[in-house]
């Protein structure tokens, strides 16, 4: 038992968040209403809408917004996907974030998707990273078929994501041969522009190995490095040069064939940081800092997808 709890302790550290970063990311009702700051004009509303239901089980999405963004129907929608390695963690990691960015105007999502772990056991018997793709896929879809209720404008939806979170928003764009049988497939779930967070690029390594079990030959199947291609949406990547579980040559090779191919990839290295880019920071689950998402809001507005103050 030992052994195999090392084992598993392992695994997941090499891959738990797989990100890169460099620098020289059924309606319920509200659930809560989330503390202004200061100069706020309204306070954030937080509620849950089921975006799939899988068997018996709803998915749901974490939905952000104000009331002064809901009096405008063309807002930008920004859709999270957490970290985890593909088997852990939670929508709520990405929670402040959504909050900071729904105070700016945008309304955010938090989602939740499959995790190949059954009962603290990996791999799970019928879930793998495809899963995973898929259940990122169908919650763009959701929201692009429901911009005008969501008072957001269809063609502004940016998918963003942590380590395997990052290699969902990716897949939302780039891999095309895994979609839910339930969705609607003339509706697109290529977003308009991605925001990455020592993300994984690669998925043809280890861990990801482990968890499509007798599926294995399906790798280069989900790995965004493998399928890159003109006519992506552009994109923004932030790697820690000291990533201790996503190398930073696998952000950089794939920045060099981005833009090979003709895609716009900018890439901000931070020297000394490791996979967690915020580290002794909890603000935003240790993901990343106020400076970092500075940087991220000069590339929404560069897009178009954030307002300038």
């Amino acid at each position: 038992m030992k052994q195999h709890q090392f084992v598993k302790t392992l695994f997941v550290n090499l891959i738990l968040c797989t990100s890169l970063s460099v620098h020289a990311s059924t309606n319920e009702g509200s659930l809560r209403q989330a503390a202004p700051e200061v100069g706020a004009q309204s306070p954030v509303t937080h509620i849950k809408e089921v975006y799939k239901t899988v068997g018996a089980s709803p998915l749901k999405l974490n939905v952000f917004y104000t009331d002064q963004a809901f009096q405008k129907r063309d807002n930008t929608a920004l859709v999270f996907f957490h970290g985890g390695g593909w088997a852990y963690g939670s929508p709520s990691e990405f929670f402040s974030t959504c909050e900071r960015y729904a105070r700016m105007g945008i309304v955010t999502f938090s989602a939740e998707y499959r995790l190949s772990n059954e009962n603290g056991t990996t791999p799970h018997k019928t879930i793998s990273p495809i899963e995973s793709v898929m259940d990122a896929r169908s919650a763009i879809r959701w929201v692009r078929g429901n911009a005008a209720r969501l008072h957001v404008d269809g063609n502004k939806i940016v998918a963003a994501g942590q380590s395997a979170g990052g290699h969902l928003a990716l897949c939302t764009a780039m891999i095309d041969d895994y979609n839910e049988k339930s969705d609607d497939l003339a509706t697109s779930c290529r977003p308009d522009a991605i925001l990455l967070f020592s993300s994984c690029y690669n998925a043809v390594e280890g861990w990801c190995d482990r968890l499509l079990a007798d599926r294995r030959d399906r790798i280069w199947s989900i790995s965004p490095a493998h399928h890159i291609k003109g006519g992506l949406p552009p994109m923004i990547g932030f790697h820690g040069t000291d990533d201790e579980q996503v190398p930073v040559w696998t952000a950089q090779f794939f920045e060099t064939d981005m833009k090979k191919a003709g895609n716009y990839f900018e890439l901000h290295r931070f020297k000394g940081r490791k996979h967690y880019l915020g580290e002794g920071n909890p603000k935003y689950s240790r993901y990343y800092d106020d400076e970092i998402l500075g940087v991220a809001d000069t590339f929404l507005r560069k897009f178009n997808h954030l307002n300038s103050n």
